[in-house]
């Protein structure tokens, strides 16, 4: 099942997304769904082409948890070795954004890079020390995101908040996937000026990941306790490289779709 969140004429309503892949981007229709999606799934009735609707960014989490070098390539690419526990951050709920928003580049960096990741919503029973088992069972489902990161404040402030947490630093999106098998999907990043000239920039597989992500939401969870809605971002494969303002920057991951956001400079 995939669980979208969009504005409408009449307001803002999560809904599932109905058709297959054979629909095409304007197959899809989206049919609303009484209040959150946490619960059992109830259908108001009302239903609107996924082209006549905006997208948000599928879920408001109350915090995002973040996972560094997860993938060792990636963190051979920054000359760093891969960690011996999962390596925690976080990202403010502010600096999430959803499809086709703008990332917005800020005037204190001169770097600002992509990082493509296997984003995991949590759901109703949210995680507390949780075991492995517990810890599959609080897996709501997995959308894609984009760990935008200052990488020139990373470098200069030594820790991570400010380079991670600017305003449109957290993309999400375009919908949640329910029911899937995330062992070894294929994770993709593609920036480019236009859409007939996108260029690969990351490719990887989740199977490649240090710590697996019924681990991470378990490690997680023995540090502080994970929400219905909280976000974890399981860490990106090698290839992150600069934006600029005028890209278009699209994360696929296999199962799941694709998120695009354009690059502007901030106001």
């Amino acid at each position: 099942m995939r669980i979208a969140r969009f504005a409408h004429a009449k307001g803002m309503s999560f809904g599932v997304v109905e058709g297959g892949p054979e629909a095409g981007p304007q197959g899809l229709t989206i049919a609303e769904i009484e209040g959150h999606p946490f619960g059992q799934i109830q259908f108001s009735g009302a239903r609107w082409a996924l082209s006549d609707v905006r997208l948000l960014s599928p879920i408001l989490p109350s915090k995002v948890v973040c996972v560094g070098r997860n993938y060792a390539e990636h963190a051979a690419e920054h000359g760093s070795e891969v960690p011996k526990e999962p390596l925690l951050f976080l990202k403010p709920s502010t600096s999430v954004i959803g499809p086709r928003d703008a990332i917005r580049l800020p005037v204190f960096s001169k770097q600002v890079e992509h990082e493509a990741e296997l984003a995991v919503v949590i759901g109703a029973p949210g995680a507390r020390r949780a075991d492995r088992a517990a810890a599959e069972r609080a897996i709501f489902g997995y959308t894609c995101a984009n760990d935008v990161t200052a990488r020139d404040l990373q470098r200069s402030d030594g820790q991570w908040t400010r380079a991670k947490g600017f305003d449109s630093f957290c993309p999400i999106g375009p919908w949640i996937t329910t029911g899937l098998d995330v062992t070894d999907l294929e994770v993709r990043c593609e920036v480019g000026r236009n859409p007939e000239e996108m260029e690969v920039r990351q490719l990887g597989r989740t199977k490649d990941m240090v710590f697996d992500v019924p681990a991470l939401v378990s490690y997680i969870s023995h540090v502080m306790t994970l929400l219905p809605g909280d976000v974890v971002l399981t860490g990106t494969p090698a290839g992150v490289s600069p934006l600029t303002d005028g890209d278009t920057v699209t994360v696929r991951i296999e199962g799941i779709g694709e998120l695009t956001n354009p690059v502007v400079p901030v106001a």
